[in-house]
């Protein structure tokens, strides 16, 4: 005797406005909306096929987390990233990616495994570097770094870091948009660094990322 199959529940679509947020938010962090541009709730509604009130609470959303800031009767523009605020994310990231590195290395972690996540995230970043998506590489690159930080098992720091995550592919776009040849130099720092975790050289990890960090950030310095 067959058992009578389950009806399978529906699949909820997502709301409206989630789809409003996620979509306007991913056209600021990914720069197709640079910092100053001016776009309205008919724009963005327009675009995604709807109605004006969820992309109405969607930048709402947005101007809480500091990317937008709204105009009455006007729409919203673009926040630009604050000057200073590029300093204070790197100086945050080396001591945290350090501190993950000589955490990994203090406690005996799997250190194999972390070498062969991080070279398969380059291989990534690698990928789409050759396919010319740009947006990928910044997603790759936060996920390079990430992994080094999720290594160190601090679940306060990583929790921290994740935080800077929509900032860090925001500066990164900021930063390879005109100099796309610098995601060749990226790469080959990305490989030294990965080097030195697999050398168990903490020392020589402290050196190579602030320098890596300056290069694509803060170039001339």
């Amino acid at each position: 005797m067959t058992r009578p199959t389950r009806p399978t529940r529906p699949i909820r679509p997502e709301p409206a406005a989630d789809r409003a947020y996620a979509a306007t938010k991913e056209l600021v962090l990914s720069g197709d909306l640079p910092g100053g541009h001016l776009l309205s709730e008919g724009d963005i509604a327009e675009r995604l096929g709807m109605s004006r009130t969820p992309v109405r609470e969607a930048f709402l959303r947005l101007q809480a987390e500091e990317l937008l800031q709204l105009i009455p009767k006007r729409g919203a523009v673009v926040v630009p990233v604050p000057a200073g605020e590029a300093d204070d994310v790197l100086d945050a990231r080396e001591a945290v990616e350090t501190a993950a590195v000589r955490r990994l290395l203090r406690r005996g972690g799997d250190v194999p495994a972390t070498v062969d996540r991080l070279r398969a995230a380059i291989e990534r970043q690698r990928e789409q570097a050759e396919a010319g998506d740009l947006a990928g590489v910044a997603d790759a690159d936060e996920a390079f770094h990430r992994t080094i930080v999720d290594a160190g098992g601090n679940r306060l720091t990583a929790r921290f870091y994740a935080g800077l995550a929509d900032r860090q592919r925001r500066m990164s776009m900021h930063a390879l948009a005109p100099r796309p040849q610098q995601v060749a130099v990226v790469l080959a720092e990305h490989a030294e660094l990965v080097d030195a975790i697999e050398a168990r050289d903490a020392d020589r990890f402290a050196v190579l990322l602030p320098a890596h960090l300056d290069g694509t950030h803060r170039p001339g310095r």
